[in-house]
């Protein structure tokens, strides 16, 4: 519980800066997310990825069901086994793409690429599903939880983080 915690407060911390230096305006359409994935990906040089309808439905089925609670709980990719990345911000803010998808890609400071790992306790595997070389769909969605924080999900499809093998 503890550890859940810490690393819930870690998110929160990580999510107020990158709130910061982000442009204020809240977008939230596909664009977005694709065009914020994809400047993480043309950075280490791999793919684009776009829009899929069909994972974008099931993102927005799952993020429904979080409406009640906002846990940061995965879906497990529902029967096409989608990859997932998750974001909770508290209630008060009006969180967006970018600061959900800044979050994920803040954590490339904790990947290292020479041995596919992520640095001594700390999390590097949203980051690393964001630039996954196979993964070229993406369907995200946002709702306000019934406590006021904002859920959003990104599903990726290719899952990436495949065991043993490098993003890029």
């Amino acid at each position: 519980m503890a550890e859940k915690l810490a690393w819930l407060a870690l998110a929160f911390a990580m999510a107020a800066a990158v709130a910061m230096v982000t442009p204020c305006a809240a977008q939230n359409d596909p664009q977005d997310y694709v065009d914020l994935h994809n400047a993480a990906r043309n950075d280490v040089g791999v793919g684009a990825v776009s829009w899929d309808d069909d994972v974008a439905a099931f993102a927005q089925s799952y993020a429904a069901e979080r409406a009640g609670d906002c846990a940061l709980q995965h879906s497990g990719g529902g029967p096409n086994g989608y990859g997932e990345n998750l974001f909770m911000g508290g209630a008060g803010a009006d969180w967006s793409a970018s600061d959900a998808v800044g979050l994920w890609v803040a954590e490339k400071q904790w990947y290292d690429h020479d041995s596919n790992s992520c640095a001594a306790g700390e999390t590097c595997g949203h980051y690393t599903q964001v630039v996954w070389r196979d993964s070229t769909a993406i369907g995200c969605a946002r709702v306000v939880c019934d406590n006021g924080g904002v859920f959003i999900t990104c599903n990726y499809n290719p899952p990436g983080n495949v065991d043993g093998q490098n993003p890029y």
